[in-house]
């Protein structure tokens, strides 16, 4: 038997992952789900919500919005924050992207990656498109779409930095494409095409990071505007590539080298939900830094002495970790833009240090141009600690910290888990305070109540027979 029939009968043996995902996404009842996953969910829609409300304002953002409005259309569904209605697929790029743009957004610890960023824009899209919508449905749509991400996300074996992927936007295109499915209301045929279509698109390249280019934030705005259109094509008939994962030329095999535990995505779908895992973020910066600014943040407490007194700040992480936010050690010393900032342990530390908190204010031009952070930032000596790294290297990295003062006092600190993750969780309080502060950059001027308004719509949501009342919340009034 040749090896192309011994594949060819494997694959009727064992049908594709996508088929599992398709059949998962087309019939997630939201009203069957467990309260604890139902309230995760919302969660994460107030969470990804408020990241756009801030990302509104940062740059890139308003020269997308722009394109968007020169390219105009049929009016669908709304633009965040600026306001007007669009192509579905055009307004989930620039939704998608401003959610993104100040890296304040979700993150799965253990997969590392961001997945509200694609689901909530292509979902939201999907069911202005569909329209009549119910916050039932919005809640399955998310759902599903997050949950996929997820658990790919946990079920690859190779890390981020290795493989010069991105899995926020790479694996976000099959999240979003499940996400918008259920709104649109696929079936389970349906949604396998859709599935298979989008395959046709996926991306989402490193090098962004390195290079510190404002397609960082962009990527995952192309996930959600390619499920929107993917959706579309399946609901019209189109027939998409069906061994999406798993076959000769599937996904695994040509993205990842096969590194991938089938079993890890598959076992208990439906049962066991993995978006339970999500961490939200309490800093607007890489998810890679937050231990250490926690630990840079404990220490202070401990010993708050002026920065002049630090000879230096030893920071230890994984080998990925340092990677991601260590290297260049010219750039990350001395960061340029904000970009640079957001993926720098040495300017988030020395920021915490000197300001007892760190917030959207250190990042922008005009904290970039801070002598005091700078000249302490260039005393953070971050190396990659054996231990760590031995422990923890497929995960976002814990930290350990050490502050050496001029006169001979050193005191060090260790976080394993950052604030926000489930074993660290942000209170409710902390939650609104984020929303607040976010709400505070949007690029349009929005009612004073906006962040309580979100909120409280968010918490009764599966009230709602029509989940558009969100967006009334989003555009100025």
């Amino acid at each position: 038997m040749t090896s192309a029939a011994a594949d060819s009968n494997t694959q009727q043996r064992a049908p594709d992952l996508a088929v599992d995902f398709s059949r998962f996404a087309a019939n997630l009842d939201a009203t069957g789900l467990d309260d604890t996953v139902v309230k995760a969910v919302k969660t994460n829609i107030v969470d990804t919500l408020s990241c756009a409300l801030a990302g509104s304002s940062a740059k890139a953002i308003a020269e997308v919005s722009g394109m968007v409005r020169e390219w105009a259309g049929a009016p669908q569904a709304d633009m965040f924050v600026f306001g007007g209605k669009f192509p579905a697929h055009h307004a989930a790029w620039i939704n998608g992207g401003m959610s993104h743009a100040r890296d304040y957004d979700d993150t799965h610890d253990g997969a590392i990656l961001h997945a509200g960023v694609t689901a909530v824009p292509a979902a939201i899209a999907a069911a202005q498109l569909r329209g009549g919508v119910s916050g039932v449905d919005l809640i399955a749509a998310v759902a599903a779409g997050l949950e996929i991400t997820c658990r790919l996300g946990v079920a690859i074996q190779v890390d981020i930095v290795e493989s010069g992927f991105i899995y926020t936007s790479l694996l976000g295109y099959f999240g979003a494409t499940a996400a918008a499915g259920r709104a649109l209301g696929l079936n389970e045929e349906q949604m396998l095409n859709a599935f298979g279509i989008v395959y046709s698109s996926v991306a989402g390249n490193h090098q962004v990071t390195r290079d510190a280019s404002l397609m960082k934030r962009l990527q995952p705005g192309l996930a959600a505007q390619a499920a929107v259109v993917a959706v579309q094509l399946a609901q019209r008939g189109i027939r998409g590539a069906q061994h999406v994962f798993e076959g000769a030329d599937g996904f695994f095999r040509v993205y990842l080298h096969d590194r991938v535990d089938t079993d890890v995505a598959r076992r208990d779908l439906g049962q066991r939900f993995e978006l339970l895992n999500l961490s939200y973020k309490p800093y607007p910066c890489c998810r890679d830094t937050h231990a250490a600014v926690d630990a840079v943040l404990r220490a202070r407490a401990r010993c708050p002495r002026p920065a002049s007194d630090i000879e230096t700040i030893r920071v230890g992480v994984t080998a990925p970790g340092y990677q991601m936010v260590c290297v260049p050690e010219a750039v990350r010393l001395a960061p340029r833009t904000i970009v640079e900032a957001q993926f720098s342990i040495p300017y988030t530390v020395a920021s915490a240090w000197i300001d007892g908190t760190l917030g959207m204010g250190q990042f922008s031009d005009e904290g970039l141009q801070r002598s005091d952070v700078l000249a302490l930032a260039a005393r953070v000596q971050p190396y990659v600690d054996e231990e760590i790294d031995r422990e923890w290297s497929r995960f976002v990295t814990p930290a350990i910290v050490i502050v050496q003062f001029r006169d001979g006092e050193t005191i060090e600190e260790r976080v394993d888990y950052p604030k926000g993750h489930p074993r660290n969780a942000m209170s409710d309080a902390e939650f609104a305070a984020k929303t607040i502060d976010c709400a505070t950059f949007a690029a349009a001027a929005l009612s004073a109540d906006t962040a309580a308004r979100l909120i409280e719509t968010a918490h009764r949501l599966e009230t709602l027979a029509d989940s558009a009342e969100l967006l009334k919340i989003m555009t100025p009034s």
